[in-house]
């Protein structure tokens, strides 16, 4: 198979992370994107999950209480008013 050149651009701190990730498992940079790309074709997908970094549901709520100033406690004045109100 006739061998092509492609101009990516890559961050340059990604490039050399992936560069170190990559020769301790025997490869260059070339051969992972090969094999990134082949497995794309191989299933007609991006071969790994990408998802929205989205709070979980428990995160969500604490975040609305927060906004809201509901179910908040402190400030407190000293240190221990703060664990007596954690440990309650």
């Amino acid at each position: 198979m006739a061998k092509v050149s492609a101009n990516i651009s890559i961050d340059a701190e990604v490039k050399k992370q992936a560069q170190e990730l990559f020769a301790q498992l025997g490869m260059d940079l070339s051969t992972a994107v090969n094999i990134f790309l082949r497995q794309s074709i191989r299933t007609k997908s991006i071969p790994f999950e990408i998802t929205a970094d989205v709070p979980n549901n428990i995160t969500l709520s604490a975040m609305e209480s927060a906004e809201s100033g509901s179910d908040v406690y402190g400030p407190f004045d000293n240190v221990d008013d703060l664990m007596e109100a954690l440990n309650a």
